[in-house]
């Protein structure tokens, strides 16, 4: 503000008093400030405006780190952003969600002070006592007191395993998500259930974790795919788990899917982009987020509505799946 008043040739109270929209400035000293303010990229800090009004008119939405999943979600809340008065701001404190209790540590670090609510991704711990109004997306937990968002996992789970069956697929290796998460205990369970529906056993020895993280599935994948009595397909939970075993049966001389067949879960836009394209379960990713960042602004604004919205998921048939005794390509 000294630079504007200085540029301008009034106090800095005057510039306040125009930042601000307060009155008692003339028309065309006005004009004459707020011309400088534009020549000079002027904005007032964030942390100042807060202590005056309380208020910053940013969302955050924070994540452990933007990989495929978060950064798809994040696209739909900058859709959402548009006409409702707010500005967005993406955070990450660099944890790769190995480290529990880190949306508390960002929350504190942002709230109050430079954002007015926030939509967290997949947070570890699920408490309503965040200091500003909270939105969590895909919790570790599963839904609780907080405002929620997520697809409807187990469905998808189910739907995936339905149609590796239905293409005659009963020896099926499953390669599962992180243990602490809410999401890939559904899909365990809709695979488990589609399988017993089926009258087929889960062979125990065919069930590995590949903890939704595309290096650390690598191994487990290996694991099934290099047996003699090796699955004809695998179910994995998420699409990076699945592109990691799709890498590690080119490395074996496997091929997909006239060898083996693998089908994902999330429909990230590298799961289309696969060779061959990776047949998959689509969570609304881009809908999840702008649903998400509409809910935040609404319970900022105390409009009564439906606080846990679960989205239905979608079988996106592609290329890596093939009928069991269907001619080999």
């Amino acid at each position: 503000m000294a630079d504007v008043a200085r540029e301008a040739g009034v106090s800095v109270a005057t510039v306040s008093k125009v930042v601000n929209g307060r009155y008692g400035v003339a028309q065309e000293t006005l004009d004459r400030v707020q011309g400088v303010i534009e020549r000079l990229g002027y904005e007032a800090s964030l942390g100042a405006q807060s202590l005056r009004s309380r208020r910053t008119h940013v969302l955050g939405i924070l994540v452990a780190e933007f990989e495929p999943f978060s950064t798809e979600l994040l696209k739909g809340a900058s859709d959402a952003i548009a006409g409702t008065g707010y500005e967005l701001l993406a955070y990450s404190g660099g944890s790769r969600g190995a480290d529990v209790g880190w949306e508390r540590r960002h929350l504190s670090r942002l709230s109050g002070t430079l954002i007015d609510g926030a939509v967290i991704v997949t947070p570890t711990v699920v408490d309503t006592n965040h200091g500003v109004p909270v939105v969590a997306v895909d919790p570790h937990t599963g839904p609780s007191g907080l405002p929620t968002i997520d697809s409807d996992n187990y469905a998808g789970a189910v739907a995936a395993t339905r149609y590796l069956l239905d293409l005659g697929h009963s020896r099926i290796g499953f390669l599962a998500g992180r243990g602490d998460l809410e999401s890939a205990r559904l899909r365990e369970a809709g695979f488990r259930q589609a399988m017993v529906d089926a009258g087929i056993d889960v062979d125990p020895s065919l069930v590995r974790v590949g903890s939704y993280i595309r290096d650390a599935a690598a191994g487990p994948a290996r694991d099934l795919l290099s047996r003699p009595d090796r699955p004809t397909a695998i179910f994995a939970a998420n699409d990076l788990s699945a592109l990691a075993t799709m890498e590690v049966a080119r490395e074996l001389g496997v091929g997909v899917p006239d060898d083996v067949s693998i089908i994902g879960f999330d429909n990230v836009p590298e799961s289309a982009l696969s060779t061959p394209p990776l047949t998959t379960i689509s969570q609304p990713l881009h809908q999840m987020g702008a649903e998400a960042l509409r809910l935040l602004v609404d319970v900022i604004d105390g409009v009564e509505r439906d606080v846990h919205v679960r989205l239905p998921t979608e079988l996106v048939e592609r290329a890596t799946c093939r009928r069991i005794g269907a001619p080999v390509a």
